[in-house]
């Protein structure tokens, strides 16, 4: 990847906070910044907890996406998910609702603030909605440890699970979980312990888990997903960080280009915003979004500016991952021992 100079990215670089319908991840806005590049809009959004290093990852996915050619699609449109918030049963059918056509939900579980019995309740309620067709995976977030995941998977799996996504924390605990739970046939997906991770090869390594959510932005990009996934050789999953339409395309691209694509991908979560940075945002049509680029419109761009405070805090943020990303690209040129 050739590192555009800083200059060039400030000249575009727009920042946006976009309401949510739902409280989400313990937010109500989320946060972008848009940039340009000479292959159209691209989007750095890393969680506003994340540090340099971390962030920078994301930043190499917005000048891969922006600055490089798409690789080539094996397909021109995705099949994508609901995406259930940790809402009461009484919300499950409206959200389901902003999702037309999805025949798979996955259901927000195990937050801090909510035991297992709404768990279920809420499972329940979905599985109401789409009737015994539908498909349900389960995203703890890491949510549990060994002994809570073994209890909650039993509790749910009634329900007739696709998957439950990070269930625990660590490889280790992952990999004891799906130990534990193997008998009753319901695979375990990794996320954080992909995109989070200094080497998202590890869990597929350590057999950890079953398949794989792969993220582009937190990954570095379209083409560093793609090497993951090759080298991992476990089934996939593509989705989104909460990304608005600008980074849910480029997670479409990136599963354009994923050879076999068995599950449907979180894609769909534009559907979670009020607002978005296009007049066409990506929501799913028919349970499905299409492939291709999104063309940003500047009257969005000005109603949903962010704060001047907050420009200036993500314009920062920018210039030390950026930063970040030029020593590393200084010590690949120094060799071993040289940097």
């Amino acid at each position: 990847m050739t590192l555009p100079p800083l200059d060039d990215l400030l000249a575009t670089a727009r920042v946006v906070a976009l309401p949510l319908v739902t409280r989400f991840r313990g937010i109500d806005v989320r946060e972008a910044l848009l940039l340009r590049g000479p292959e159209g809009w691209t989007e750095f959004s890393p969680f506003v907890e994340y540090d340099d290093h971390e962030a920078s990852a994301w930043l190499a996915a917005a000048v891969d996406y922006g600055w490089t050619p798409t690789p080539a699609a094996l397909r021109t449109s995705i099949p994508v998910n609901a995406t259930v918030p940790a809402v009461d049963p009484d919300s499950v059918a409206a959200v389901l609702d902003r999702f037309p056509g999805c025949r798979t939900a996955k259901v927000k579980v195990a937050a801090g603030d909510q035991d297992l019995a709404q768990d279920v309740a809420r499972v329940r309620a979905v599985r109401a909605v789409l009737g015994p067709e539908g498909r349900i995976r389960l995203d703890a977030n890491a949510g549990w440890n060994v002994d809570e995941a073994e209890h909650a998977i039993h509790a749910l799996a009634e329900f007739d699970l696709e998957y439950v996504e990070q269930p625990c924390a660590t490889i280790e605990e992952l990999a004891e979980i799906r130990r534990r739970t193997a008998y009753m046939g319901i695979p375990i997906a990794a996320d954080e312990s992909v995109r989070r991770a200094e080497d998202p090869l590890a869990v597929a390594q350590a057999e950890a888990a079953d398949l794989l959510v792969i993220k582009a932005q937190p990954l570095g990009g379209i083409r560093r997903a793609l090497a993951v996934i090759e080298e991992a050789g476990l089934p996939v999953v593509v989705s989104s960080a909460l990304d608005t339409s600008v980074g849910i395309a480029m997670g479409a691209a990136l599963a354009a280009s994923v050879a076999d694509l068995e599950f449907d991908c979180g894609l769909g979560t534009a559907s979670l915003l009020a607002a978005d940075v296009t007049a066409a945002p990506l929501l799913p049509v028919d349970g499905a979004i299409p492939v291709g680029r999104v063309e940003v419109d500047p009257d969005l761009l000005d109603r949903f500016a962010a704060s001047e405070d907050r420009v200036d805090w993500w314009l920062e943020r920018l210039a030390r991952c950026h930063a970040v990303l030029e020593r590393g690209a200084s010590a690949d040129l120094a060799g071993p021992g040289e940097a």
